[in-house]
């Protein structure tokens, strides 16, 4: 048995004692929550010190802020089951085209399981924190977004529906996002918040490594032709998973009482910005080494259409250490 196997039916075996599924409390609100409860980091909120939000009255701002934590709860919820589970299905279910050992498609169960759980989780927190604060969540839809995103693999992968999906599971799942990092170890964030974020990380970690092993599989059984259509999707698929859906802040702030026009001002100044475009960069890091080692850089247009999405810019180790461990109490 070679470490790859050995470490693969490590992780076989322990996920029925590690899982969030399996053996995770049920994280709930406890005892009365304060008006000046931080649901979230401020700074983890783009549009949080415009000075149009700031204008806003103490208990409008609070209201935005839970708000966005319903967002990103809820954006959760539906790309765990609508995104990560459409492809993962396929994998476990082996309708992939790939030849795959069958330790390989239990996994993919076992992760399918775990990402229904955190949409559960996640849609069971913003209605414990809805009922706990009387401030609701506004409607959302996801559908947006996911044309966006299929829409890439529909130009850039014409006729490989299949594979887009399973670009797709990729490119989110070895994303390092700061909110899976950094919320866990906020202390001023609400507890349950904090603590369903640092369940949902844990799960991650596990899940990171096997993607990235499913990648290289999938990588190495492409054609040349295929290898080089897939190169120059991989960036596309990138910016787009990690584009922040700004329906549902306009909404957001224009509950909170701004007008049309501010609105599209503090999206306009708090989204569009040189810092934004850094971060994609560090968020999107272990995507692009794990593409790069895979030799998808060197084919045709492929660096080019990396460079151009800004995720060819070095990371400072400040910024690389600083992301490393998203347990760290």
């Amino acid at each position: 048995m070679t470490h790859h196997e050995s470490h693969e039916s490590h992780d076989n075996h322990d996920w029925y004692e590690r899982s969030g599924v399996r053996s995770g409390p049920h994280r709930t609100v406890t005892g009365p929550l304060d008006p000046a409860t931080r649901f979230f980091p401020h700074h983890l909120v783009p549009y949080w010190d415009h000075p149009l939000v700031r204008a806003l009255p103490e208990r409008r701002r609070q209201e935005l802020l839970a708000r966005h934590l319903y967002h990103y709860l809820n954006f959760t919820a539906h790309f765990e089951t609508r995104v990560v589970n459409r492809a993962t299905e396929r994998i476990a279910d082996g309708r992939t085209g790939l030849d795959l050992p069958a330790h390989v498609r239990l996994d993919a169960y076992r992760i399918y399981c775990d990402e229904g759980y955190h949409a559960l989780f996640s849609l069971d927190v913003v209605e414990q924190i809805a009922a706990a604060t009387g401030i609701p969540p506004l409607p959302y839809a996801f559908d947006p977004f996911l044309r966006q995103l299929d829409g890439i693999g529909a130009e850039l992968l014409a006729g490989e529906p299949v594979l887009a999906q399973l670009l797709q599971v990729v490119v989110f799942e070895t994303l390092v996002t700061s909110v899976l990092n950094e919320v866990p170890k906020d202390r001023e964030v609400l507890p349950v918040v904090r603590e369903v974020v640092r369940d949902h990380a844990r799960d991650e970690d596990h899940h990171h490594v096997y993607f990235s092993r499913f990648f290289e599989r999938l990588w190495s059984d492409l054609p040349t032709s295929l290898k080089r259509r897939a190169a120059r999707c991989l960036p596309e698929l990138i910016v787009s998973s990690l584009a922040p859906d700004l329906r549902p802040v306009g909404a957001a702030l224009t509950v909170a009482g701004l007008g049309p026009d501010a609105v599209r001002d503090v999206i306009a100044d708090s989204y569009r910005s040189p810092a934004s475009t850094a971060a994609l960069g560090i968020t999107a890091r272990h995507s692009v080494r794990l593409f790069r080692d895979a030799g998808a850089l060197e084919l045709p247009g492929a660096a080019e259409a990396f460079g151009e999405a800004g995720l060819l810019t070095d990371v400072p180790d400040s910024a690389e250490n600083a992301m490393e461990d998203p347990h760290e109490n």
